[in-house]
Protein backbone atom coordinates (compact mmCIF):
# COMPACT_ATOMS: atom_id res chain seq x y z
CA UNK A 1 0.00 0.00 0.00
CA UNK A 2 1.13 3.59 -0.79
CA UNK A 3 0.99 6.23 1.54
CA UNK A 4 1.70 9.18 -0.23
CA UNK A 5 -0.91 12.18 -0.05
CA UNK A 6 0.12 13.72 -3.08
CA UNK A 7 -0.86 17.86 -3.44
CA UNK A 8 -1.11 17.52 -6.89
CA UNK A 9 -3.29 15.78 -10.01
CA UNK A 10 -6.42 13.08 -8.97
CA UNK A 11 -6.58 11.17 -5.68
CA UNK A 12 -9.05 7.97 -4.66
CA UNK A 13 -10.66 9.03 -1.53
CA UNK A 14 -13.03 5.73 -2.05
CA UNK A 15 -12.98 3.31 -4.90
CA UNK A 16 -15.21 5.21 -7.06
CA UNK A 17 -14.80 8.68 -5.69
CA UNK A 18 -11.72 10.88 -6.93
CA UNK A 19 -11.06 14.38 -5.10
CA UNK A 20 -8.94 16.44 -7.76
CA UNK A 21 -6.54 19.41 -7.17
CA UNK A 22 -5.24 21.69 -9.72
CA UNK A 23 -2.54 24.62 -9.18
CA UNK A 24 -3.88 27.60 -11.78
CA UNK A 25 -2.93 31.13 -10.23
CA UNK A 26 -3.04 32.74 -13.70
CA UNK A 27 -7.16 32.33 -14.61
CA UNK A 28 -10.13 32.94 -12.04
CA UNK A 29 -12.63 30.06 -12.85
CA UNK A 30 -11.77 26.43 -13.80
CA UNK A 31 -13.98 23.58 -15.00
CA UNK A 32 -13.57 19.18 -14.28
CA UNK A 33 -14.64 17.66 -17.63
CA UNK A 34 -15.35 13.75 -17.34
CA UNK A 35 -15.62 12.17 -20.42
CA UNK A 36 -19.35 11.67 -20.69
CA UNK A 37 -20.69 14.07 -18.25
CA UNK A 38 -21.61 17.40 -17.77
CA UNK A 39 -18.25 19.77 -16.77
CA UNK A 40 -18.23 20.52 -12.85
CA UNK A 41 -16.47 23.60 -11.47
CA UNK A 42 -14.05 23.63 -9.46
CA UNK A 43 -14.07 25.58 -6.06
CA UNK A 44 -11.24 28.17 -5.77
CA UNK A 45 -8.98 27.75 -2.54
CA UNK A 46 -6.53 30.55 -1.49
CA UNK A 47 -2.58 30.67 -3.37
CA UNK A 48 -4.51 29.78 -6.99
CA UNK A 49 -5.67 25.98 -5.57
CA UNK A 50 -9.27 24.25 -7.54
CA UNK A 51 -10.34 21.16 -5.87
CA UNK A 52 -13.48 19.04 -6.47
CA UNK A 53 -14.44 15.90 -5.96
CA UNK A 54 -16.61 13.78 -8.38
CA UNK A 55 -18.34 10.14 -8.24
CA UNK A 56 -15.62 8.48 -10.80
CA UNK A 57 -12.49 5.87 -10.55
CA UNK A 58 -9.83 4.19 -12.14
CA UNK A 59 -9.86 4.73 -15.42
CA UNK A 60 -11.94 7.67 -15.61
CA UNK A 61 -10.81 10.47 -18.69
CA UNK A 62 -10.62 14.06 -17.70
CA UNK A 63 -9.14 17.59 -18.57
CA UNK A 64 -9.34 20.96 -16.67
CA UNK A 65 -10.83 23.56 -18.57
CA UNK A 66 -8.81 26.83 -17.60
CA UNK A 67 -10.62 28.95 -20.83
CA UNK A 68 -13.67 29.06 -22.51
CA UNK A 69 -11.38 27.67 -25.80
CA UNK A 70 -8.99 25.48 -23.96
CA UNK A 71 -9.38 21.99 -21.95
CA UNK A 72 -5.51 20.93 -20.56
CA UNK A 73 -4.84 17.32 -19.63
CA UNK A 74 -3.80 17.19 -15.49
CA UNK A 75 -0.04 18.56 -15.35
CA UNK A 76 0.29 15.77 -12.62
CA UNK A 77 -1.34 13.22 -14.40
CA UNK A 78 -0.81 9.37 -13.76
CA UNK A 79 -1.52 8.40 -17.25
CA UNK A 80 -2.22 9.47 -20.20
CA UNK A 81 -5.89 8.35 -22.67
CA UNK A 82 -3.72 8.50 -25.63
CA UNK A 83 -0.73 11.43 -25.60
CA UNK A 84 0.37 14.57 -24.76
CA UNK A 85 -2.98 16.37 -25.78
CA UNK A 86 -5.37 14.06 -24.51
CA UNK A 87 -7.52 13.74 -21.66
CA UNK A 88 -5.55 12.14 -18.72
CA UNK A 89 -6.82 8.94 -16.41
CA UNK A 90 -7.65 8.34 -13.02
CA UNK A 91 -5.16 5.74 -11.33
CA UNK A 92 -5.60 3.53 -8.38
CA UNK A 93 -2.26 3.60 -6.81
CA UNK A 94 -2.85 0.64 -4.48
CA UNK A 95 -4.06 -1.78 -7.41
CA UNK A 96 -1.17 -3.45 -8.32
CA UNK A 97 -0.51 -6.56 -5.88
CA UNK A 98 3.40 -6.54 -4.98
CA UNK A 99 5.05 -9.79 -5.28
CA UNK A 100 8.72 -8.58 -2.99
CA UNK A 101 6.66 -6.16 -1.01
CA UNK A 102 9.51 -7.13 1.73
CA UNK A 103 12.28 -5.05 -0.32
CA UNK A 104 14.35 -2.88 0.53
CA UNK A 105 17.16 -2.31 -1.64
CA UNK A 106 20.58 -2.77 -1.71
CA UNK A 107 23.55 -0.49 -0.34
CA UNK A 108 24.69 1.82 -2.54
CA UNK A 109 28.21 0.50 -2.89
CA UNK A 110 26.88 -2.82 -4.02
CA UNK A 111 26.03 -0.75 -7.33
CA UNK A 112 27.03 -2.24 -10.86
CA UNK A 113 24.90 0.24 -13.07
CA UNK A 114 23.61 -0.50 -16.59
CA UNK A 115 21.83 2.72 -18.17
CA UNK A 116 18.76 1.93 -20.97
CA UNK A 117 16.17 3.39 -23.02
CA UNK A 118 12.93 1.34 -22.01
CA UNK A 119 11.41 2.38 -25.99
CA UNK A 120 14.66 0.94 -27.90
CA UNK A 121 14.26 -2.31 -25.74
CA UNK A 122 10.45 -2.80 -26.34
CA UNK A 123 8.96 -0.66 -23.44
CA UNK A 124 8.63 -1.78 -19.74
CA UNK A 125 7.71 -5.55 -20.94
CA UNK A 126 10.63 -5.88 -22.97
CA UNK A 127 13.13 -4.31 -20.27
CA UNK A 128 11.71 -7.05 -18.16
CA UNK A 129 12.84 -10.12 -20.49
CA UNK A 130 16.22 -8.89 -20.31
CA UNK A 131 16.65 -8.87 -16.47
CA UNK A 132 17.40 -12.44 -15.93
CA UNK A 133 20.20 -12.27 -18.53
CA UNK A 134 21.73 -8.89 -16.95
CA UNK A 135 21.70 -10.52 -12.80
CA UNK A 136 23.69 -13.35 -14.05
CA UNK A 137 26.16 -10.81 -16.13
CA UNK A 138 27.03 -9.20 -12.77
CA UNK A 139 24.38 -6.40 -13.41
CA UNK A 140 22.84 -5.20 -10.02
CA UNK A 141 20.69 -1.97 -11.12
CA UNK A 142 19.21 -0.68 -14.19
CA UNK A 143 18.56 2.94 -14.83
CA UNK A 144 16.12 3.83 -17.38
CA UNK A 145 16.52 7.03 -19.35
CA UNK A 146 13.05 9.21 -18.44
CA UNK A 147 9.85 7.97 -19.25
CA UNK A 148 7.71 11.06 -18.47
CA UNK A 149 4.79 11.34 -21.00
CA UNK A 150 6.32 12.97 -24.36
CA UNK A 151 4.98 13.78 -27.85
CA UNK A 152 4.66 10.92 -30.32
CA UNK A 153 5.80 7.49 -29.82
CA UNK A 154 9.43 7.55 -29.87
CA UNK A 155 11.63 10.31 -27.84
CA UNK A 156 14.86 9.88 -25.49
CA UNK A 157 12.38 10.73 -22.48
CA UNK A 158 13.89 14.63 -22.55
CA UNK A 159 11.30 16.26 -23.92
CA UNK A 160 8.37 15.24 -21.60
CA UNK A 161 6.02 17.70 -20.36
CA UNK A 162 4.16 15.26 -17.83
CA UNK A 163 6.07 14.16 -14.96
CA UNK A 164 3.91 11.88 -13.07
CA UNK A 165 2.86 9.88 -16.39
CA UNK A 166 4.98 6.98 -17.60
CA UNK A 167 4.86 7.45 -21.44
CA UNK A 168 1.88 5.18 -23.05
CA UNK A 169 4.15 3.91 -25.68
CA UNK A 170 5.93 1.84 -22.98
CA UNK A 171 3.27 0.34 -21.13
CA UNK A 172 0.93 1.30 -18.10
CA UNK A 173 1.99 2.61 -14.73
CA UNK A 174 1.32 -0.78 -13.71
CA UNK A 175 3.35 -2.83 -16.20
CA UNK A 176 6.42 -0.45 -15.00
CA UNK A 177 5.39 -1.46 -11.41
CA UNK A 178 5.68 -4.94 -12.95
CA UNK A 179 9.12 -4.09 -13.78
CA UNK A 180 10.69 -3.21 -10.37
CA UNK A 181 8.27 -6.31 -8.92
CA UNK A 182 10.66 -8.47 -10.91
CA UNK A 183 13.96 -6.60 -10.84
CA UNK A 184 13.73 -6.84 -6.75
CA UNK A 185 12.48 -10.43 -6.95
CA UNK A 186 16.23 -10.92 -9.10
CA UNK A 187 17.85 -9.32 -6.02
CA UNK A 188 18.46 -5.97 -8.97
CA UNK A 189 17.44 -2.15 -7.83
CA UNK A 190 15.70 0.19 -10.63
CA UNK A 191 16.89 3.60 -11.04
CA UNK A 192 15.14 6.36 -13.17
CA UNK A 193 16.71 9.27 -14.80
CA UNK A 194 14.36 12.44 -13.96
CA UNK A 195 14.54 16.02 -15.42
CA UNK A 196 13.07 18.51 -13.18
CA UNK A 197 15.23 21.91 -15.10
CA UNK A 198 12.77 22.28 -18.05
CA UNK A 199 9.63 20.86 -19.82
CA UNK A 200 9.56 19.42 -23.62
CA UNK A 201 8.58 22.31 -26.67
CA UNK A 202 5.35 20.37 -27.14
CA UNK A 203 2.25 19.73 -25.08
CA UNK A 204 3.67 21.75 -22.16
CA UNK A 205 0.54 23.98 -21.62
CA UNK A 206 1.47 25.48 -17.47
CA UNK A 207 2.16 28.76 -19.46
CA UNK A 208 -1.53 29.47 -20.24
CA UNK A 209 -2.79 28.83 -16.38
CA UNK A 210 0.23 29.26 -14.44
CA UNK A 211 2.39 31.68 -15.80
CA UNK A 212 4.29 32.03 -12.60
CA UNK A 213 5.91 28.36 -12.78
CA UNK A 214 8.52 30.35 -15.32
CA UNK A 215 10.76 33.03 -15.11
CA UNK A 216 10.82 35.79 -18.11
CA UNK A 217 14.06 36.96 -16.65
CA UNK A 218 16.29 33.66 -16.47
CA UNK A 219 16.23 31.67 -19.59
CA UNK A 220 17.64 28.03 -20.18
CA UNK A 221 19.03 26.03 -23.61
CA UNK A 222 15.85 24.50 -23.42
CA UNK A 223 13.54 28.17 -22.97
CA UNK A 224 12.56 29.95 -19.65
CA UNK A 225 13.76 28.83 -16.27
CA UNK A 226 11.33 27.26 -13.83
CA UNK A 227 10.93 29.21 -11.03
CA UNK A 228 11.94 27.39 -7.82
CA UNK A 229 11.18 30.34 -5.62
CA UNK A 230 7.45 29.64 -6.24
CA UNK A 231 6.26 26.99 -3.31
CA UNK A 232 3.84 25.16 -5.31
CA UNK A 233 6.37 24.68 -7.87
CA UNK A 234 9.13 23.29 -5.84
CA UNK A 235 6.51 20.44 -4.06
CA UNK A 236 5.15 19.90 -7.68
CA UNK A 237 8.82 18.64 -8.34
CA UNK A 238 9.56 16.65 -4.44
CA UNK A 239 6.58 15.23 -4.85
CA UNK A 240 7.17 13.70 -7.86
CA UNK A 241 10.55 12.48 -6.68
CA UNK A 242 8.43 10.91 -3.44
CA UNK A 243 6.03 9.71 -5.85
CA UNK A 244 8.80 7.50 -8.44
CA UNK A 245 10.33 6.14 -4.93
CA UNK A 246 7.09 5.28 -2.79
CA UNK A 247 4.27 4.30 -5.29
CA UNK A 248 6.78 2.63 -7.85
CA UNK A 249 9.13 1.69 -5.02
CA UNK A 250 12.22 2.57 -7.09
CA UNK A 251 15.49 2.20 -5.46
CA UNK A 252 16.94 5.60 -6.89
CA UNK A 253 16.44 8.96 -8.97
CA UNK A 254 19.08 10.19 -11.65
CA UNK A 255 18.33 14.13 -11.17
CA UNK A 256 19.17 15.18 -14.86
CA UNK A 257 21.63 18.80 -15.27
CA UNK A 258 20.98 19.81 -12.27
CA UNK A 259 23.31 23.14 -12.79
CA UNK A 260 20.56 24.67 -14.75
CA UNK A 261 18.56 24.71 -11.95
CA UNK A 262 19.10 28.23 -10.24
CA UNK A 263 17.87 27.93 -6.46
CA UNK A 264 20.45 25.83 -5.23
CA UNK A 265 18.66 25.14 -2.14
CA UNK A 266 15.68 23.29 -3.48
CA UNK A 267 18.56 20.47 -4.16
CA UNK A 268 19.25 20.69 -0.24
CA UNK A 269 15.24 20.96 0.37
CA UNK A 270 14.43 18.08 -2.30
CA UNK A 271 16.75 15.43 -0.73
CA UNK A 272 15.97 16.03 2.69
CA UNK A 273 12.12 15.73 1.78
CA UNK A 274 12.69 12.52 -0.06
CA UNK A 275 14.06 10.75 2.51
CA UNK A 276 12.13 11.90 5.15
CA UNK A 277 9.37 10.25 2.87
CA UNK A 278 10.62 6.84 3.01
CA UNK A 279 11.09 4.01 6.27
CA UNK A 280 14.61 4.29 7.69
CA UNK A 281 15.43 0.62 6.76
CA UNK A 282 15.21 1.76 2.79
CA UNK A 283 18.06 1.83 0.41
CA UNK A 284 17.29 4.92 -1.40
CA UNK A 285 19.54 6.56 -3.67
CA UNK A 286 19.31 10.17 -5.26
CA UNK A 287 22.44 10.80 -8.02
CA UNK A 288 23.28 13.97 -9.73
CA UNK A 289 24.48 14.97 -13.11
CA UNK A 290 25.89 18.44 -12.41
CA UNK A 291 28.17 20.17 -14.26
CA UNK A 292 29.07 22.76 -11.82
CA UNK A 293 30.54 19.18 -9.64
CA UNK A 294 29.38 20.75 -5.99
CA UNK A 295 31.50 18.51 -3.82
CA UNK A 296 29.02 19.90 -1.08
CA UNK A 297 26.35 18.22 -2.19
CA UNK A 298 27.55 14.79 -1.80
CA UNK A 299 29.45 12.94 1.57
CA UNK A 300 29.60 13.57 4.53
CA UNK A 301 26.31 15.62 4.38
CA UNK A 302 25.08 12.91 2.43
CA UNK A 303 22.15 14.63 0.87
CA UNK A 304 23.01 12.57 -2.51
CA UNK A 305 24.88 9.55 -2.73
CA UNK A 306 26.94 10.26 -6.00
CA UNK A 307 27.47 12.44 -9.26
CA UNK A 308 27.81 11.24 -12.61
CA UNK A 309 31.59 12.21 -13.09
CA UNK A 310 32.10 13.52 -16.70
CA UNK A 311 35.48 14.28 -15.98
CA UNK A 312 36.48 10.84 -15.91
CA UNK A 313 34.82 10.19 -19.24
CA UNK A 314 36.08 12.78 -20.79
CA UNK A 315 39.58 12.26 -19.86
CA UNK A 316 39.41 8.79 -20.66
CA UNK A 317 37.79 9.67 -24.19
CA UNK A 318 40.75 11.90 -25.22
CA UNK A 319 43.35 9.18 -24.52
CA UNK A 320 41.28 6.80 -26.18
CA UNK A 321 40.26 8.54 -29.42
CA UNK A 322 42.45 11.73 -29.48
CA UNK A 323 39.08 13.86 -30.09
CA UNK A 324 39.65 17.68 -28.52
CA UNK A 325 37.16 19.32 -30.03
CA UNK A 326 33.63 20.84 -27.80
CA UNK A 327 33.78 19.79 -24.78
CA UNK A 328 36.90 17.89 -24.84
CA UNK A 329 39.32 20.65 -25.41
CA UNK A 330 39.22 21.04 -21.57
CA UNK A 331 40.89 17.36 -21.27
CA UNK A 332 43.28 17.57 -24.46
CA UNK A 333 46.27 19.39 -22.15
CA UNK A 334 47.97 17.11 -19.28
CA UNK A 335 45.83 14.21 -19.93
CA UNK A 336 46.74 11.01 -17.94
CA UNK A 337 47.80 14.36 -15.21
CA UNK A 338 43.63 15.21 -15.68
CA UNK A 339 42.84 11.04 -15.32
CA UNK A 340 45.44 10.46 -12.10
CA UNK A 341 43.68 13.28 -10.29
CA UNK A 342 40.15 11.35 -11.21
CA UNK A 343 40.99 8.35 -10.00
CA UNK A 344 42.54 9.70 -6.99
CA UNK A 345 40.17 12.98 -6.21
CA UNK A 346 36.95 12.60 -7.96
CA UNK A 347 36.96 15.63 -9.87
CA UNK A 348 39.06 16.90 -12.44
CA UNK A 349 38.08 20.58 -12.06
CA UNK A 350 38.19 21.33 -8.57
CA UNK A 351 37.34 25.02 -8.84
CA UNK A 352 39.94 25.88 -11.89
CA UNK A 353 39.07 27.68 -15.23
CA UNK A 354 37.71 25.18 -17.86
CA UNK A 355 39.21 26.09 -20.64
CA UNK A 356 35.63 25.16 -22.69
CA UNK A 357 34.08 27.63 -20.94
CA UNK A 358 36.53 30.01 -19.43
CA UNK A 359 34.44 29.98 -16.57
CA UNK A 360 35.87 28.65 -12.50
CA UNK A 361 34.29 24.63 -12.40
CA UNK A 362 33.72 22.37 -9.40
CA UNK A 363 34.73 22.21 -5.82
CA UNK A 364 37.87 20.17 -4.18
CA UNK A 365 36.45 16.50 -4.17
CA UNK A 366 39.58 15.11 -2.72
CA UNK A 367 38.04 14.25 1.01
CA UNK A 368 35.28 12.04 -0.77
CA UNK A 369 35.03 8.51 -0.99
CA UNK A 370 35.04 6.97 -4.34
CA UNK A 371 31.72 5.57 -4.12
CA UNK A 372 30.31 9.86 -4.62
CA UNK A 373 31.25 9.24 -7.95
CA UNK A 374 29.43 7.52 -11.26
CA UNK A 375 31.81 6.16 -13.66
CA UNK A 376 31.14 5.14 -16.94
CA UNK A 377 33.17 4.81 -20.69
CA UNK A 378 29.84 6.01 -22.52
CA UNK A 379 26.14 7.09 -21.77
CA UNK A 380 23.17 7.92 -23.72
CA UNK A 381 24.71 11.80 -23.62
CA UNK A 382 28.44 10.66 -24.90
CA UNK A 383 27.09 8.53 -27.58
CA UNK A 384 23.82 10.25 -28.82
CA UNK A 385 25.14 13.69 -29.08
CA UNK A 386 27.91 12.48 -31.72
CA UNK A 387 26.46 13.49 -35.19
CA UNK A 388 26.51 9.39 -35.65
CA UNK A 389 26.16 8.36 -32.59
CA UNK A 390 29.24 6.62 -32.57
CA UNK A 391 30.16 3.98 -30.00
CA UNK A 392 33.84 3.91 -28.78
CA UNK A 393 33.78 0.08 -30.47
CA UNK A 394 33.77 2.28 -33.44
CA UNK A 395 36.27 4.73 -32.06
CA UNK A 396 38.78 3.10 -29.71
CA UNK A 397 41.40 0.45 -30.36
CA UNK A 398 40.01 -2.46 -28.80
CA UNK A 399 42.97 -3.43 -26.63
CA UNK A 400 42.81 0.14 -25.29
CA UNK A 401 38.99 -0.32 -25.12
CA UNK A 402 39.03 -3.24 -23.44
CA UNK A 403 42.45 -2.10 -20.71
CA UNK A 404 39.76 1.03 -20.06
CA UNK A 405 36.68 -1.53 -19.55
CA UNK A 406 38.70 -3.54 -16.81
CA UNK A 407 39.61 0.05 -15.11
CA UNK A 408 35.83 0.95 -15.07
CA UNK A 409 34.61 -1.98 -13.23
CA UNK A 410 37.49 -2.81 -11.14
CA UNK A 411 37.92 0.17 -9.54
CA UNK A 412 36.05 1.58 -6.44
CA UNK A 413 34.44 4.22 -7.87
CA UNK A 414 30.39 3.11 -8.80
CA UNK A 415 30.74 1.99 -12.75
CA UNK A 416 27.90 2.73 -15.09
CA UNK A 417 27.15 0.61 -18.33
CA UNK A 418 25.09 1.73 -21.78
CA UNK A 419 22.80 -0.31 -23.05
CA UNK A 420 24.94 -2.97 -25.36
CA UNK A 421 27.57 -2.10 -23.72
CA UNK A 422 27.54 -5.29 -22.62
CA UNK A 423 27.98 -7.16 -25.17
CA UNK A 424 30.41 -4.71 -27.44
CA UNK A 425 27.26 -3.30 -29.48
CA UNK A 426 28.34 -1.51 -32.71
CA UNK A 427 24.72 -0.15 -33.50
CA UNK A 428 25.11 3.36 -33.16
CA UNK A 429 22.92 5.24 -30.47
CA UNK A 430 21.27 8.04 -32.16
CA UNK A 431 18.93 11.24 -31.03
CA UNK A 432 15.43 10.48 -32.26
CA UNK A 433 12.51 12.35 -31.67
CA UNK A 434 8.60 11.95 -32.94
CA UNK A 435 7.35 15.32 -32.68
CA UNK A 436 3.81 15.15 -34.48
CA UNK A 437 4.34 18.48 -35.81
CA UNK A 438 5.67 19.42 -38.99
CA UNK A 439 7.33 22.83 -37.87
CA UNK A 440 8.84 21.28 -35.02
CA UNK A 441 9.89 18.30 -36.28
CA UNK A 442 11.57 20.50 -39.28
CA UNK A 443 12.93 22.55 -36.36
CA UNK A 444 14.55 20.01 -34.59
CA UNK A 445 15.94 18.90 -37.47
CA UNK A 446 17.98 21.86 -38.56
CA UNK A 447 18.63 22.80 -35.29
CA UNK A 448 20.56 19.48 -35.08
CA UNK A 449 22.49 19.46 -38.00
CA UNK A 450 23.92 23.50 -37.36
CA UNK A 451 24.71 22.49 -33.60
CA UNK A 452 27.91 20.70 -35.08
CA UNK A 453 28.72 23.77 -37.73
CA UNK A 454 31.08 25.00 -35.33
CA UNK A 455 33.15 21.71 -35.64
CA UNK A 456 35.72 20.95 -37.91
CA UNK A 457 34.48 17.93 -39.69
CA UNK A 458 30.93 19.64 -40.26
CA UNK A 459 32.04 22.34 -41.10
CA UNK A 460 30.64 21.67 -45.21
CA UNK A 461 26.67 21.65 -45.06
CA UNK A 462 26.80 19.17 -47.35
CA UNK A 463 28.51 16.83 -44.23
CA UNK A 464 25.84 17.82 -42.11
CA UNK A 465 22.68 16.74 -44.68
CA UNK A 466 24.09 13.64 -43.72
CA UNK A 467 23.47 13.80 -40.04
CA UNK A 468 20.28 11.37 -39.53
CA UNK A 469 16.63 13.03 -39.21
CA UNK A 470 15.80 12.40 -35.50
CA UNK A 471 11.81 12.38 -36.66
CA UNK A 472 12.70 9.59 -39.12
CA UNK A 473 11.73 5.95 -37.62
CA UNK A 474 14.92 4.79 -39.18
CA UNK A 475 16.33 6.84 -37.02
CA UNK A 476 15.53 5.07 -33.72
CA UNK A 477 15.58 1.52 -35.05
CA UNK A 478 19.39 1.77 -36.15
CA UNK A 479 19.73 2.87 -32.19
CA UNK A 480 18.42 -0.48 -31.11
CA UNK A 481 21.50 -2.46 -29.97
CA UNK A 482 21.57 -5.88 -31.21
CA UNK A 483 23.83 -9.18 -29.88
CA UNK A 484 24.08 -10.80 -33.49
CA UNK A 485 27.06 -12.76 -33.58
CA UNK A 486 30.21 -14.25 -31.26
CA UNK A 487 31.99 -12.11 -30.87
CA UNK A 488 28.95 -10.12 -28.75
CA UNK A 489 28.99 -13.33 -26.36
CA UNK A 490 32.75 -13.43 -26.19
CA UNK A 491 32.40 -9.68 -24.89
CA UNK A 492 29.69 -10.54 -22.85
CA UNK A 493 31.64 -13.85 -21.01
CA UNK A 494 34.67 -11.03 -20.34
CA UNK A 495 32.46 -8.47 -18.85
CA UNK A 496 30.73 -11.27 -16.25
CA UNK A 497 34.23 -12.44 -15.44
CA UNK A 498 35.32 -8.57 -14.69
CA UNK A 499 31.96 -8.41 -12.83
CA UNK A 500 32.51 -11.65 -10.98
CA UNK A 501 36.00 -10.44 -10.00
CA UNK A 502 34.21 -6.90 -8.44
CA UNK A 503 31.57 -8.77 -6.57
CA UNK A 504 33.87 -11.40 -5.06
CA UNK A 505 37.06 -9.40 -4.70
CA UNK A 506 36.11 -5.57 -4.83
CA UNK A 507 32.58 -5.30 -3.30
CA UNK A 508 33.51 -6.95 0.15
CA UNK A 509 36.13 -4.37 0.86
CA UNK A 510 34.57 -1.24 -0.75
CA UNK A 511 32.70 0.44 2.15
CA UNK A 512 35.57 2.64 3.97
CA UNK A 513 37.60 2.41 0.91
CA UNK A 514 39.85 5.99 0.25
CA UNK A 515 42.13 7.12 -2.03
CA UNK A 516 45.66 6.53 -1.43
CA UNK A 517 46.80 8.84 -4.87
CA UNK A 518 47.45 8.26 -8.52
CA UNK A 519 51.06 8.83 -10.70
CA UNK A 520 51.71 9.63 -14.11
CA UNK A 521 53.46 6.68 -15.87
CA UNK A 522 53.58 8.23 -19.36
CA UNK A 523 51.56 10.38 -22.03
CA UNK A 524 48.74 7.89 -21.68
CA UNK A 525 49.52 5.99 -18.80
CA UNK A 526 48.43 6.01 -14.61
CA UNK A 527 48.77 3.92 -11.71
CA UNK A 528 46.27 4.45 -8.66
CA UNK A 529 46.12 3.07 -5.37
CA UNK A 530 42.95 2.69 -2.76
CA UNK A 531 43.10 1.46 0.36
CA UNK A 532 40.03 -0.77 0.87
CA UNK A 533 37.96 -1.31 3.98
CA UNK A 534 40.02 -4.07 5.69
CA UNK A 535 43.66 -2.30 5.11
CA UNK A 536 44.04 -4.50 1.95
CA UNK A 537 45.69 -1.88 -1.23
CA UNK A 538 43.61 -1.91 -4.52
CA UNK A 539 46.98 -1.06 -7.32
CA UNK A 540 45.29 -0.50 -11.01
CA UNK A 541 47.59 0.62 -13.66
CA UNK A 542 46.56 1.68 -17.34
CA UNK A 543 48.71 2.07 -20.25
CA UNK A 544 46.47 3.64 -22.86
CA UNK A 545 49.11 4.86 -25.21
CA UNK A 546 50.88 2.81 -28.48
CA UNK A 547 53.89 2.37 -26.68
CA UNK A 548 55.41 0.97 -23.46
CA UNK A 549 55.85 2.71 -20.36
CA UNK A 550 58.61 2.13 -17.58
CA UNK A 551 56.77 0.64 -13.93
CA UNK A 552 58.66 -0.05 -10.88
CA UNK A 553 56.94 -3.89 -10.14
CA UNK A 554 58.00 -6.28 -7.50
CA UNK A 555 56.25 -9.25 -6.86
CA UNK A 556 58.24 -11.60 -4.37
CA UNK A 557 57.96 -15.00 -3.71
CA UNK A 558 56.23 -15.13 -1.13
CA UNK A 559 53.24 -13.21 -2.75
CA UNK A 560 54.37 -9.86 -0.18
CA UNK A 561 53.95 -8.01 -3.36
CA UNK A 562 50.60 -8.50 -3.92
CA UNK A 563 48.31 -10.85 -6.09
CA UNK A 564 47.58 -10.15 -9.51
CA UNK A 565 43.80 -9.74 -9.91
CA UNK A 566 43.39 -9.01 -13.06
CA UNK A 567 45.68 -8.43 -16.38
CA UNK A 568 45.38 -7.94 -19.88
CA UNK A 569 47.48 -10.56 -21.91
CA UNK A 570 51.38 -10.34 -21.27
CA UNK A 571 51.40 -7.84 -18.23
CA UNK A 572 52.74 -9.81 -15.94
CA UNK A 573 55.61 -10.94 -18.06
CA UNK A 574 56.30 -7.26 -19.44
CA UNK A 575 55.87 -6.02 -16.12
CA UNK A 576 58.66 -8.14 -14.01
CA UNK A 577 61.37 -6.17 -16.89
CA UNK A 578 59.96 -2.93 -15.94
CA UNK A 579 57.42 -2.27 -18.38
CA UNK A 580 53.80 -1.94 -19.09
CA UNK A 581 52.68 -2.66 -22.55
CA UNK A 582 50.72 -0.40 -25.06
CA UNK A 583 46.82 -0.72 -24.06
CA UNK A 584 46.89 -2.65 -21.20
CA UNK A 585 45.92 -2.71 -17.73
CA UNK A 586 47.32 -4.60 -14.37
CA UNK A 587 45.18 -4.89 -11.31
CA UNK A 588 46.74 -6.08 -8.05
CA UNK A 589 45.49 -6.33 -4.06
CA UNK A 590 48.06 -6.06 -2.02
CA UNK A 591 48.85 -6.86 1.35
CA UNK A 592 47.30 -4.75 4.50
CA UNK A 593 50.43 -2.96 5.53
Amino acid sequence: MSNFEPTFGARLVAPNRTRFRFWAPGTGQVGLEIDGRPPQPMQALPDGWFETEADCGPGARYRFRVSPDLAVPDPASRAQAGDVHDASLVCDPNAYAWKHAGWNGRPWHETVLLELHAGALGGFAGVAKQLQGLADLGITAIELMPVADFPGRRNWGYDGVLPYAPDASYGTPDDFKALVDQAHGLGMMVFLDVVYNHFGPDGNYLAAYAKSFFRDDVHTPWGQAIDFRQKPVRDFFIENAIYWLTEFRLDGLRFDAVHAIGEKDFLTELAQRARAALPPQRHAHLVLENEENSAGLLAPRRLFDAQWNDDIHHALHVLMTREHEGYYAGYVERTAEKLARSLAEGFIYQGEPNPYTGKPRGEPSGHLPPTCFVAFLQNHDQIGNRAFGERLAALADPHALRAAMALLLLSPQVPMLFMGEEFGATQPFLFFTSHLTPELADAVRTGRRQEFAKFSSFSDPAVRERIPDPNAEQTFHDSIPQPADETAMAWRDWIKALLTLRREQILPRLEGAAALGAEVLGEAAVRARWRLGDGQVLMIALNLADAPVAIAYERLADGRGGRILFETDGVEDAAVAGQLPPHSVLVLMEPAA
